[in-house]
């Protein structure tokens, strides 16, 4: 079962049924404890940065997913889902995130237009998991004024440009997380979650005897 971490905020129905349309066996989750179960998890994100970091403790959903990465279960952010993962936010200073990745969470550059919304391009690093038989440029959806800044590089998966590079997706071993939208990227979204899909469900293959 594939748990899509439901905290209250935004519309968290459309990744669920963008995982179930690949056949998929993905349910909304409230209760903590039935995370533990799943074989793989996705936070969604819409908003600000703050608010869904306070739904997403009073629900104690972000143990939860904490206790999900240190399994080492496949695990999907989107959107503030993915800056979430991130030291904090500009966008709520003073407000801590998770924590999983070093880094901050920071504005746009200045002059261009927020917040960048619409179909853009990626450049995807060679070897990423997560975007692995996605073509070079393919396009994908954003809706975001921020984006994180991460301390070490090496986990950057994809960029895309909004009045210079921005950060479009990171991985670190079964953690992987986009600041766009695969839910409403079409074929690039679904080609994306469809390797999602087959890491959680690699994840629980019995070992040959």
């Amino acid at each position: 079962m594939i748990a899509v971490l439901d905290y209250g905020i935004g519309n968290l129905r459309s990744a669920e049924k963008a995982l179930q349309r690949l056949g998929a066996d993905a349910r909304l989750v409230t209760d903590p404890s039935a995370v533990e179960r799943a074989t793989a998890v996705v936070l969604p994100g819409v908003g600000a940065f703050g608010r869904c970091m306070q739904e997403l403790r009073a629900s104690g959903l972000d143990r939860a997913a904490l206790a999900a990465i240190d399994r080492g279960v496949p695990f999907l952010g989107i959107c503030v889902g993915m800056q979430m993962l991130f030291d904090g936010s500009e966008e709520a200073p003073g407000v801590t995130g998770l924590g999983v990745f070093a880094g901050l969470v920071r504005r746009l550059a200045d002059g261009v237009v927020l917040p960048h919304m619409g179909w853009n391009t990626l450049t995807i690093t060679p070897g990423s998991r997560l975007l692995a038989g996605l073509d070079e440029q393919s396009w994908v959806y954003f809706v975001h004024s921020y984006a994180p800044v991460p301390t070490d590089p090496s986990i950057v998966a994809a960029t895309t440009e909004h009045g210079g590079p921005v950060v479009a997706a990171v991985e670190r071993g079964p953690v992987w997380a986009t600041q766009f939208h695969p839910e409403k990227s079409g074929t690039v979204g679904l080609a994306l979650l469809t390797n999602f899909v087959a890491a959680a469900d690699a994840a629980v293959e019995p070992v040959p005897a």
